[in-house]
């Protein structure tokens, strides 16, 4: 008899349903509900958006820090690289798609110069026009910074189905295509 009662409630469980654990945003609206009015899908699916926002951003930042880069490196190398080989690039487009001033861009060029990750170099036909390039050095960094930022990403969506996956980017593409065009 025990056997078979302890075989019973094996199966029973097997059949029962699961119910997903509690996340930090369930917990969070439990503690809300009630004290301030709030739609709860709306609340759960921004909120969520914004936690997840914060772990890619965090694991980004540490797979930076791995190979010792600094995001602003990180990010002018990417802009070069985006080029494809020779990897390079007029300094004053780099610091319009950048956002930077003149100065900004001169200082970070310092920087990622002194580090050898990049060269300046004068431009033949214009020698007002200098051209950023990165070294071999600075690829090597960058690519090994985006292999780390991608196992980073890799392991947050982890969890899903290659059909959850394309599901859940066509749901966020329909609500930033949405805000995009307000």
């Amino acid at each position: 008899m025990g056997r078979e009662a302890a075989e019973g409630r094996a199966r029973a469980s097997e059949t029962a349903p699961v119910e997903d654990p509690a996340d930090s945003v369930d917990r969070h609206i439990a503690r809300w509900t009630g004290k301030v009015p709030f739609d709860v899908p709306t609340e759960a699916v921004i909120t969520r958006i914004q936690l997840l926002a914060k772990h890619v951003s965090h694991a980004k930042e540490r797979a930076l820090a791995e190979t010792g880069l600094q995001a602003f490196e990180f990010d002018t190398m990417h802009r070069l690289a985006s080029r494809g080989a020779p990897w390079r690039a007029p300094s004053a487009e780099l610091a319009a798609e950048l956002l930077l001033s003149p100065a900004g861009m001169t200082g970070r060029l310092d920087t990622l110069e002194k580090s050898g990750l990049v060269r300046r170099l004068r431009a033949a036909a214009d020698r007002r026009r200098v051209d950023v390039e990165l070294t071999g050095e600075g690829h090597r960094r960058w690519t090994e910074a985006m292999r780390r930022r991608g196992i980073a990403e890799a392991g947050m969506i982890e969890p899903l189905d290659d059909a959850d996956r394309a599901a859940l980017a066509a749901l966020l593409k329909r609500m930033l295509l949405a805000v995009e065009t307000r």
